[in-house]
Formats: C-alpha cells, structure tokens, sequence
C-alpha cells in the first residue's frame, strides 16, 4: 500500500468516524431539549429539507421551528438509532438507520408513545464539518397513544 492509498482510506475512516459522531450526537439532542439557533447550525445546512411525519420542511428556519412545535408535545424522549449504513462519496454522503422513539407525553397523562422505523439522510461536508442536508424519517410503527397537536383534535403522527 502506498502513501496516497494509506492517505485515502485514513480520509475515508475519518469521514466515517465524524458522520457516526453526528448522527448520535443528532439524536442525543433531540433528547436534550434545548432546540435554538446553535443547535439547527450544529447539524443542518442553511438549505436542508426534511421529511417527517409531521411535516416536510425546507431551510433550517423552517426546520428548527418545526422541531420545536413537535417535540413540545413530549414530556421526555429516548431516540435510538443503530444499524447506520453509510455510503461516502468526497463531500457527499448518506446514512440509512433504524430508529426507534419513545416519547412521554406532555398532556400530563404519562402516556407513552413509541415509533419505529428508517431515518435516511444526506450530509455534506462543509467548512465546519459534516452537516444534514436532507433527512426523511419514515414511520413503520407504532405503539400507544399518539400526543394530541394543540392546533387541532386529530393526533400527531411521529416525532
């Protein structure tokens, strides 16, 4: 093996290194609570679409506001992610991943509401490191109760 080849594959174990640390890191906030300007610059693109199933938004704007209603209508959260195949291509990557959300409701009833299914995302690199350009959360299932959104009677679907 040479210098050039050696020097790729430390790039791309680097690359592969930085993104895990992302994504857990991602769903560890999601967790925190604390879901401000810094937080939607820390993970997210200016120009980032997300898919959810509350909602497809466009801009981190839009995003993190969106974040902010949803994840309001739980008391504490636990989101899990494992099984990430990640594909990397220069500045480009995906990740694909299960996940799995417990939510406890924020209506005072305790209740809790458990989703499951595949998060994919698109991350680019940028000056400050890897960021999520594009993410879609599809929900496979569910278990318990789903939170009631504020604006209206019908339940939410998955955060």
């Amino acid at each position: 093996m040479d210098a050039e080849e050696m020097q790729r594959q430390l790039q791309a174990l680097t690359d592969r290194a930085e993104i895990t640390d992302l994504m857990d890191r991602y769903l560890r906030s999601l967790d925190d609570g604390t879901f401000d300007e810094e937080w939607a610059r820390a993970f997210h693109t200016e120009d980032v679409t997300a898919e959810m199933p509350i909602g497809t938004v466009h801009g981190r704007d839009a995003l993190l506001a969106h974040i902010q209603r949803g994840m309001a209508l739980f008391d504490r959260t636990v989101h899990l992610g494992t099984n990430a195949v990640i594909e990397i291509d220069g500045d480009r990557a995906t990740v694909r991943g299960a996940q799995l959300s417990t939510h406890v409701l924020a209506d005072g009833s305790e209740s809790v509401f458990i989703s499951a299914g595949h998060a994919d995302s698109e991350l680019v690199r940028t000056a400050d490191g890897w960021r999520i350009s594009a993410s879609t959360l599809r929900v496979l299932w569910t278990q318990g109760p789903p939170p009631q959104r504020p604006d209206d009677t019908a339940p939410a679907p998955a955060a």
